[in-house]
C-alpha cells in the first residue's frame, strides 16, 4: 500500500497539532486515527505506544531546528540578522498558523507529567537551541554588532524565555502581532547603546 511510506508522517504532524492546541494528555491513538483516517492498530504499528511517537515528535522537530539554524547561519552572517531571520522565522509561523507555537515550548510546561524519555528529549531541545543562540551573542559581541548587559550563555537565556514568552502573550492576547512586538523589543536591546 502506497500510503504507508507517509503514513508515520502523518501521525505525528497529527500529534503535533493535537499538542499544539491542548498538551501531551489531550489526544490518544483513537483521536489520531479519526483525524488520519485510519485504524488506532496502523498507529501502533509505526509507534507502540503514546511515548514513542511524542519522543520521535520531539526528536524530529529538534533535527529540522538543528537542520534549519544551520542554514541559518550558512545564509547569512551577521549574528543580528541570524536572531532577528529567527523571530521573522516564528512570527511568520505564529500569523499564517503553520506552527503558531513551538511544540517543545508546550511540552517544557508539562515536564512534571511528561514521562522520562520526553522529557530527556524536550531538555536535549532547550540545551541545543540555548547554545545555538549563546554561540550567536558571543560572535555578535565579538564582532561588535551585539551588545549586552550579560554574557552570552544569560542572554541566549533571557532570549529563549522572551521568544517562548512571545508566543505565549501572542495566544494569550489572540493576536499574532503580539509576538513581533516582544521579540522585536528584546532583540532592539542587543544594537549598539549610543554615548
Amino acid at each position: 500500500m502506497m500510503r504507508s511510506s507517509n503514513t508515520a508522517e502523518e501521525i505525528v504532524a497529527c500529534a503535533r497539532g493535537l499538542i499544539i492546541v491542548g498538551g501531551y494528555n489531550s489526544f490518544s491513538y483513537a483521536d489520531i486515527a479519526a483525524v488520519v483516517g485510519i485504524r488506532k492498530a496502523s498507529i501502533h504499528h509505526h509507534f507502540p505506544n503514546k511515548v514513542d511517537l511524542v519522543k520521535a515528535l520531539v526528536v524530529q522537530h529538534r533535527v529540522a531546528t538543528e537542520e534549519g539554524l544551520t542554514r541559518l547561519r550558512q545564509a547569512v552572517a551577521d549574528p543580528l540578522e541570524q536572531l532577528r531571520a529567527y523571530i521573522q522565522h516564528w512570527s511568520k509561523c505564529i500569523e499564517d498558523l503553520s506552527a503558531p507555537f513551538c511544540v517543545c515550548a508546550l511540552l517544557a510546561g508539562e515536564l512534571p507529567i511528561l514521562p522520562d524519555e520526553v522529557s530527556i528529549e524536550v531538555r536535549a531541545h532547550f540545551r541545543f537551541l540555548s547554545g545555538w543562540m549563546a554561540s550567536v551573542l558571543a560572535e555578535g559581541m565579538r564582532q561588535g554588532t551585539i551588545h549586552t548587559a550579560y554574557p552570552p550563555e544569560v542572554e541566549a537565556e533571557i532570549f529563549m524565555a522572551t521568544v517562548h514568552g512571545a508566543m505565549l502573550s501572542a495566544r494569550a492576547y489572540g493576536d499574532g502581532a503580539m509576538f513581533g512586538t516582544v521579540a522585536s523589543a528584546q532583540l532592539a536591546r542587543y544594537l549598539s547603546r549610543s554615548q
